[in-house]
């Protein structure tokens, strides 16, 4: 996978090749539309990403683009003026997918800084930046990582999305709702375009305008992404083939949101979907310091209990219900039989811990969450300490809200040990502009919740051989566009000792 001078020359014949092969069309517009994206970083590999939309906005979902291939060149740097430059290659834009671009160049060296672009009709991208993993035993490669969730366009400005790229981590994870199915409402303070998203179409105009957003193309081009998608990238609290309210055609709707979502994130050849199935979990490793699990929880899922909501249900006690489904939950098990990282972090959608909100002897939680599923988190929680893993992570979207809290063990014995940590982000956007209002209710009865903002925001993390610190960054408002972001508490948690620590 070396580059010499001889496989320069070959990649420059077939660049030439390329750049001609549309000889005979008309010549594109600015097909770069929506951006640069790279993501699932490996120690010798990465995801390079584009999608071609001279058109971005058509309400076909099509971009604009003619109904034929477009070869477009790509080329990986060691220096953003890519005077070194490492690969290069062509990849095939296809009709068929909308003209997505995946590109997985492997043979990179480990845990370094990487930038890409790519070449279409004369046409040059924006420059991204990416990043490879270390190598799998070494653990003195700090990482900052921030991850996000829950960014809804027509409530309010992605300014939390340039505030994290400001941090210049070295991944970003998302945690989903990166778009949301519903159409344009009254209250919005931006235009959401297309009905509510059941189609193709639908699905590929949504991420599209999406993209077209600046500080989302920014967050993108500074680092390399980890997704996973939770409810609004098909409908809302979606179970499995179950959806929220009934509908004869949500085979169809579910696989049209999956072929959008694949075409439109940086994610591997591995996760093409195949109809209704798509396998979004998958583990990757940040040299011997991080392990990140990342879990799809709705995919696989039993149906909510007691019809969802806020409820007082036996049903969720059950001890066969799942929110991960029988195989994820035994890969997470034998990942975590099978780690050796200084950190395991389970990149997830909703809230692990409990949260009973309501006043005296009878719980009453979230059937949404992993409260709606006891057993379920019961078996995670016990297989993590059974395993022996040295320190459990667990991250959170969905609820739009920060939270900070401790894992107990027993979530019935007062005295149960804490046996790890949640980090829950708040949302980009989703909600307007949140507010200082702290439910008392919430932290009277879950002591083991240490923090709760409804601030908009998102959460940058640090992890070391020593320690993981967590920065609850908020912005006072996202209904206008440019808040500064502050911190609004930070943590930490020190190596073998679970437990949140203010600063």
């Amino acid at each position: 996978m070396t580059v010499t001078r001889r496989s320069l020359l070959i990649g420059g014949v077939a660049l030439a090749t390329a750049a001609t092969a549309g000889a005979g069309f008309p010549k594109l517009a600015d097909p770069f539309t929506l951006g640069v994206a790279s993501g699932d970083p490996l120690p010798d590999s990465v995801v390079l990403w584009t999608r071609l939309a001279p058109r971005p906005l058509d309400e076909d979902g099509l971009g604009g683009m003619p109904d034929r291939v477009i070869p477009v060149r790509w080329e990986l740097a060691e220096d953003e003026r890519f005077q070194h430059v490492v690969r290069r290659g062509v990849q095939p834009a296809k009709p068929e997918s909308g003209h997505s671009v995946h590109v997985e160049p492997f043979g990179l060296r480990p845990g370094r800084e990487y930038f890409y672009r790519f070449q279409v009709d004369g046409h040059v991208s924006p420059v991204g930046r990416t990043r490879t993993a270390p190598d799998p035993w070494v653990l003195g490669q700090d990482l900052t990582m921030c991850f996000a969730s829950c960014a809804h366009y027509g409530e309010g400005y992605f300014t939390a999305y340039r505030r994290l790229a400001e941090d210049h981590p070295d991944v970003v994870l998302h945690l989903g709702d990166y778009q949301y199915e519903y159409a344009a409402k009254a209250a919005d303070v931006r235009t959401v375009l297309g009905p509510e998203t059941r189609t193709l179409a639908d699905y590929r105009l949504r991420h599209a305008q999406y993209k077209t957003d600046a500080d989302l193309q920014l967050a993108h081009a500074v680092a390399p992404w980890v997704v996973v998608w939770d409810d609004h990238e098909i409908e809302n609290n979606w179970a499995d083939d179950v959806p929220e309210q009934p509908d004869p055609n949500f085979a169809a709707r579910r696989e049209a949101a999956f072929k959008a979502y694949y075409e439109n994130m940086p994610l591997r050849r591995g996760a093409r979907p195949n109809g209704v199935d798509l396998q979004l979990y998958r583990r990757l490793g940040w040299g011997g310091l991080v392990n990140f699990h990342m879990l799809d929880t709705r995919q696989y899922r039993d149906d909510q209990a007691c019809g969802d909501g806020w409820k007082t249900c036996a049903d969720a006690a059950l001890p066969g219900r799942s929110i991960t489904g029988a195989a994820q939950e035994e890969w997470l098990l034998d990942g975590f039989r099978q780690s050796r990282a200084r950190w395991d972090v389970l990149g997830q959608q909703v809230f692990f811990a409990e949260r009973d909100r309501k006043d005296g002897p009878e719980k009453e939680v979230s059937m949404d969450g992993w409260d709606g599923y006891l057993a379920s988190r019961d078996r995670v929680t016990r297989g993590w300490v059974d395993a022996g893993v040295r320190n459990a992570v667990v991250l959170t979207g969905d609820v739009h809200a920060h939270y900070a809290a401790d894992v107990k063990l027993d979530w019935n014995d007062p005295a149960s040990p804490t046996v790890g940590t949640e980090l829950v982000c708040s949302s980009v956007t989703s909600g307007g502009n949140g507010n200082d209002t702290v439910d008392q209710v919430q932290l009277r009865n879950n002591p083991h919740i240490k923090l709760h903002s409804r601030r908009r925001g998102y959460v940058r993390t640090k992890f070391t051989a020593q320690e993981m610190r967590a920065d609850f960054r908020t912005l006072p408002y996202v209904r206008t566009a440019g808040a500064e972001a502050t911190t609004l508490k930070s943590f930490v948690v020190e190596d073998r000792n679970p437990g949140l620590n203010p600063v």
